[in-house]
């Protein structure tokens, strides 16, 4: 479904990625983890079109990204979740929602993807009034997963989704992750939280210093010591 390969990103003269190459079949949940200045957030901006890589190719279905504006990759079937919700903090939770539904043909089925959002999201329908900014920041993360949502593409990257929120409220949104994966949404998460997006995922890729250094089944990276210790700060025994 997306295939990345060979991927070289640079901001002017620094280079972020460096030959940077994975893959998300269809309808998994593949999880991309790595510290802070890893270079994360920059191959999610260049997957959507807001960074131009400086060689190497995206591939999406068989269509090539690397030139794509992002409304155009967001209309080929990509949404994204970004790194701090960035909401429209005066516009209330409905006017949110249907900013997600921009595209024609996302337009043309608003209502019908309305209520599934709210058959997922139920406090976003008690709140649809409310302005976003007023909300408590999981009801302003689940509103960008909703906005997302609303696009009616199948798939969804997520950009460190967890961050600020309670643990409680962390487990369900990723429960709420899973529930949309059952639905048919193919999922791409980048996450600081190592031990519950390992959970939640089929595979995995670890990116460190713009390189993916190891890769494989979600369930065996949690379980390894390297892992544990670089990540979950467990020494090894």
């Amino acid at each position: 479904m997306l295939s990345v390969e060979g991927l070289n990103v640079h901001y002017e003269d620094l280079q972020v990625l460096w030959d940077v190459s994975f893959e998300v079949n269809d309808r998994e949940i593949v999880a991309l983890i790595g510290s802070n200045g890893a270079g994360k957030t920059t191959l999610l901006r260049a997957i959507t079109g807001l960074l131009k890589p400086t060689s190497g190719y995206i591939h999406y279905d068989g269509i090539t990204l690397n030139n794509k504006r992002p409304h155009k990759i967001v209309g080929l079937g990509i949404s994204m979740v970004p790194e701090g919700r960035r909401l429209f903090p005066k516009m209330t939770v409905l006017e949110n929602l249907e900013m997600g539904a921009f595209l024609k043909d996302a337009r043309q089925e608003k209502q019908e993807t309305l209520k599934l959002v709210y058959e997922i999201f139920p406090v976003l329908k008690e709140r649809s009034q409310q302005l976003a900014e007023s909300l408590s920041g999981g009801e302003q993360q689940m509103l960008a997963i909703g906005r997302a949502l609303m696009a009616k593409n199948s798939f969804l990257l997520l950009d460190e989704m967890s961050l600020g929120l309670a643990p409680l409220l962390v487990e369900n949104i990723f429960e709420i992750v899973v529930q949309i994966n059952n639905a048919g949404i193919t999922i791409f998460i980048v996450e600081q939280n190592v031990p519950m997006t390992l959970r939640v995922s089929n595979r995995a890729y670890v990116l460190e210093s713009g390189h993916i250094v190891r890769q494989g089944d979600a369930k065996m990276l949690l379980n390894d010591s390297n892992i544990k210790e670089a990540y979950l700060g467990m020494s090894p025994v």
